[in-house]
């Protein structure tokens, strides 16, 4: 199963330091066995993660080879390294030879997340030291989770770029769209703004390397950020980018890994957030191409739009 970067690792599920003895990380997984056991009143999903890390670091020759990173997979939907989008065009690996024409695409997906992980990962290598590949599967599975999140973070706006990019001419898509707002002196983005058929979409691309799910009007999981509203955080940059360029979006949506969400799509129904979605990757294609319940764009106010965007739209 494909893994993110941002998930937890074997040794932070079971609560212990990388450097542990084999004996430490025994007495962990027991002692976290009784607590988590759902017959003794544990959470039945923590229970399953602690044996799941177990299978992957329980023994010398399982967690010698998960040190050297032979374990280790990307969250892209295609077979990948980490370092795939680093370079060039944004997608996350290879892709097969088609004849459709691509959509139009504008701007670097993920690459501010590139460059904040890379410069993070040499500072918590250190100065002075050499790394060879900052990119190496072990390296990355050491890093701290904070550093690990900007990987994930970038392959995932990576991921979604690709896959509007595969809808086909009728679309566009710009990526890492200034807002004209400013948060803490950093000009605030929206990860893709997205232009198709059926209307023109803000759109953010996360994971939090954690399952996560809609609650009322917003998402809640474990990985997101206390006190953080992503929905409400994309409404408010929409708003200020729309305003600015006298555009209305046809709605906001947040992707997330496959496995994060237990349904296809959930849709807010009611307030001010009301048609906003967060889906999964695979269902993004179909929900740009049917929209989300509002009334499609004539072919005219598309091609409109698009001069006006494209003219208009400033790019980190």
């Amino acid at each position: 199963m494909p893994e993110s970067p941002a998930a937890q690792t074997p040794y932070e599920v079971l609560g212990v330091a990388a450097g542990a003895s084999d004996d430490e990380l025994r007495r962990a997984y027991r002692r976290l066995l009784r607590e988590t056991h759902p017959d003794t009143g544990g959470d039945a999903a923590r229970f399953v993660l602690v044996q799941r890390a177990w299978e992957r670091i329980g023994t010398p020759e399982l967690r010698a080879a998960y040190d050297r990173g032979s374990a280790s997979r990307t969250s892209s939907p295609e077979p990948a390294s980490y370092a795939a989008g680093a370079r060039g065009s944004g997608s996350t690996a290879r892709r097969p030879a088609s004849s459709t024409v691509r959509a139009r695409t504008y701007g670097h997906p993920g690459g501010q997340e590139r460059e904040m992980y890379l410069a993070l990962m040499r500072e918590w290598v250190g100065r002075g030291v050499h790394l060879d590949d900052p990119y190496d599967p072990g390296l990355v599975q050491r890093a701290p989770r904070e550093i690990r999140g900007w990987l994930a973070k970038a392959i995932a706006e990576e991921t979604t770029s690709a896959i509007v990019g595969d809808l086909g001419v009728g679309f566009t898509i710009w990526n890492n769209v200034l807002t004209g707002r400013s948060i803490d002196g950093v000009g605030e983005t929206i990860d893709h703004v997205v232009l198709g058929p059926s209307g023109l979409y803000a759109v953010q691309s996360e994971d939090w390397g954690t399952p996560v799910r809609l609650k009322k009007d917003d998402l809640v999981g474990e990985g997101i950020p206390a006190g953080y509203e992503p929905l409400h955080q994309l409404r408010g940059a929409a708003r200020s980018l729309g305003r600015s360029l006298g555009v209305r979006f046809t709605g906001l949506v947040v992707v997330v890994p496959d496995d994060d969400l237990e349904v296809h799509a959930a849709v807010v129904e009611r307030g001010r957030l009301a048609g906003s979605a967060v889906v999964r990757r695979a269902a993004l294609p179909q929900l740009l191409r049917d929209g989300t319940g509002a009334d499609r764009e004539s072919i005219d106010r598309v091609f409109d739009l698009r001069t006006r965007l494209q003219q208009s739209l400033r790019l980190a």
